[in-house]
């Protein structure tokens, strides 16, 4: 019986999961960005590289792929993926609060630059529409890899991190129109470009006022009853099925998936279940970005750098040049100081990828020729590929242009995921208690608990706690762990607690965990696994039964709460030795040190 799989799809999908399963991690243990190596891999294994020798090596057949369109379906969704968590991070109260720098020098950024670049675009001779497309698309930076860095180095919180947030999200906002630019003069369109631009309009109105709409009512009830299963599997259909679905319904009204996707994750980022779609997508996020970015490398021939090699270097100098030189301006015309404000205009003054969707496009409507295509897209890749080294130069600078300055209140403004706190796992009774107590002492805290109805009903009594499983490290990471000063854990299931003190534990040697334990033996297995310090609850209940006997009986208060604190070192100290005596070594300098660290951030008030 003949098989009805279809081969050549099979081939490819290999071809990409063997670059991110081999490539990718080889090229990161020597300091290349993984989105550089899709970007690569799809240049050399695409069409216009190894993929061109076919027909004479027949054996590459298995090392490249030949055909775009076997990976375009799933790459078109790592766009989407990728607004979609744009969106999650941002919510609308942050966007409004960030509004002067993402529509202010953000909104500049685009229209300054597409305009500059389309005029020289003209001046070489380029028609005008052309022209426009080309220079909007060389006008945007990459939002993936410009985060990376800022992440990786932890500057998202500086001047230059958050003026660069701004202006990459209005950039990421500024594809939108561009796209319906590039319909608008496709083969299909009729009528005038105005009237037509009229209706796309009207339908992207429609479009996104009904995804608010349904978001409003429909979003939070539907993973208010998916929590409530506790199934990870209903919660992740339930995830993929309002991105896709949000990005469904806004293509039907003449806009992109993507789009969509941001606006739905608008939504999602005021509700409690926040923080546990971050974690549950974050896989998906990943891979499918690699497959766009491996597919958008397919588009890159790599022919160009032999063919006009003067013209693409001049390319590539002419937009770092002119993006660097309007950015830098525009961000002190908005209050940066000097080394900021170049820096912000180094690191964004290389091409992005949706360069490659702008370009791309038009190319596949027959609007822009396949010369100034290949062209055009050779020389985003150049700027992408230096982008890492635009970022060094950045920072070298800093120093030659310090002078103080008064630092812009609005860039004051923190990007998600970076502010110091501390985490407490369980909102009930006990949890409640502990950050009632943190709060009176300007402790900066988030809280988070399992319990769906909990979670929906103290957000409607106007608590801040998030949804979501702190046994998962995905969760704990979406959490902030790694940058957190303390892990406090209330909740009384022994299994759960001890998942989560493993794989804090693991993630951050370093970091206090106070926890809540069922009895003694749980407490000293909770210190044989890491814990800072356990809290028994029959050993806390008989010494709080005591401490009131004590009182009641006619002993001074100062002498009974002594000795108390006396008994409870004592207990504390037996159970520390229990555990080490099994075997697990929990050294004292460890926790003095992480102690030491926790200290001085309780005191700190918060900013």
């Amino acid at each position: 019986m003949a098989s009805t799989i279809d081969i050549d799809a099979y081939s490819d999908a290999l071809v990409v999961l063997g670059t991110a399963a081999v490539v990718v991690p080889s090229l990161r243990r020597v300091g290349v960005s993984p989105i550089l190596s899709y970007l690569g891999a799809g240049a050399a294994l695409g069409p216009f590289g190894l993929g061109s020798f076919l027909k004479t090596v027949p054996i590459l057949y298995w090392f490249t792929v030949y055909d775009a369109k076997h990976l375009s379906g799933i790459a078109d969704l790592g766009v989407v993926f990728l607004l979609f968590v744009i969106g999650l991070e941002l919510s609308f109260d942050r966007l409004m609060t960030m509004r002067r720098l993402v529509f202010g020098l953000g909104g500049l950024q685009v229209l300054v630059t597409t305009t500059a670049l389309t005029g020289i675009a003209v001046g070489l001779g380029l028609k005008l529409d052309v022209a426009l497309i080309v220079g909007a698309s060389l006008a945007l930076s990459s939002t993936a890899i410009v985060l990376e860095l800022l992440s990786e180095q932890e500057r998202l919180k500086t001047s230059t991190g958050r003026a660069s947030f701004s202006v990459l999200l209005a950039q990421d906002l500024a594809v939108i129109p561009i796209l319906v630019f590039v319909s608008l003069l496709g083969p299909g369109s009729h009528g005038p470009v105005l009237a037509s631009l009229g209706i796309a309009l009207a339908q992207a109105a429609i479009g996104v006022a009904a995804i608010i709409l349904v978001g409003r009512f429909f979003l939070r009830p539907l993973f208010h009853l998916v929590a409530g299963t506790r199934s990870t599997e209903l919660f992740i259909a339930a995830a993929l099925f309002v991105i896709v679905g949000a990005g469904v319904v806004a293509s039907q009204t003449g806009l992109s998936m993507a789009l969509g996707a941001f606006v739905a994750g608008l939504m999602l980022a005021e509700t409690e279940y926040v923080k546990a779609i971050e974690s549950t997508i974050a896989p998906f996020k990943g891979l499918l970005l690699g497959i766009f970015f491996f597919t958008i490398g397919m588009t890159i021939d790599l022919r160009e750098f032999i063919r006009e090699p003067q013209a693409l270097l001049a390319t590539v100098a002419a937009v770092i040049a002119l993006k660097a030189g309007i950015l830098t301006t525009l961000a002190k015309l908005f209050g940066l100081q000097w080394p900021a404000a170049a820096e912000t205009g180094l690191l964004l003054g290389g091409g992005g990828e949706f360069a490659f969707v702008g370009i791309g496009a038009a190319s596949a409507a027959g609007i822009v020729g396949g010369d100034i295509s290949s062209l055009a897209l050779a020389a985003t890749f150049v700027t992408m590929a230096l982008t890492p080294l635009l970022a060094i130069a950045g920072l070298r600078l800093r120093p030659l242009l310090a002078t103080p300055q008064p630092l812009d209140p609005q860039l004051t403004v923190q990007p998600p995921g970076d502010e110091k706190h501390a985490i407490v796992v369980g909102y009930g009774r006990v949890g409640k208690v502990v950050c009632a107590l943190l709060k009176q002492h300007n402790v900066t805290y988030i809280a988070v608990d399992y319990d769906a109805s909990g979670v929906s009903r103290d957000r409607q009594d106007g608590h801040m706690v998030y949804y979501g499983d702190a046994s998962d490290p995905a969760f704990l990471e979406a959490c902030g762990i790694g940058n957190a000063t303390g892990l406090i854990i209330t909740i009384h299931t022994q299994s759960a607690i001890d998942q989560i003190v493993d794989h804090a534990r693991s993630i951050r040697p370093d970091i206090l965990i106070v926890s809540r334990a069922r009895d003694a033996d749980h407490a000293r297995h909770l210190y044989a696994i890491g814990a800072t310090d356990a809290v028994p609850e029959t050993i806390e209940a008989s010494l709080q039964l005591s401490e009131a006997a004590l009182v009641g009986l006619g002993i001074a208060t100062g002498a009974a709460i002594a000795s108390i604190h006396e008994k409870r070192d004592e207990f504390r100290h037996e159970l520390m030795k229990a555990a080490r005596e099994a075997g697990l070594e929990i050294t004292r300098s460890v926790r003095e040190k992480t102690l030491r660290r926790a200290i001085p951030t309780a005191k700190r008030p918060p900013s």
